[in-house]
């Protein structure tokens, strides 16, 4: 019933996950290799916990 006004934690994440490539994108930009690969592993990591997320039945 009050499903309503529970937050979504995967919006949370996807919201985390889009700054964390955000950041990564300057870094880049910026010539700042190794902070680029460090931001991507950890997009990357994140977005497979989302992706774990969205799969169980809520």
């Amino acid at each position: 019933m009050f499903t309503l006004f529970r937050r979504d934690p995967i919006k949370k994440q996807r919201k985390r996950y889009d700054a964390l490539l955000e950041q990564a994108m300057y870094a880049q930009r910026n010539g700042d290799i190794k902070t680029y690969s460090n931001l991507t592993a950890e997009a990357e990591a994140l977005w497979a916990e989302i992706e774990t997320l969205s799969k169980a039945p809520r």
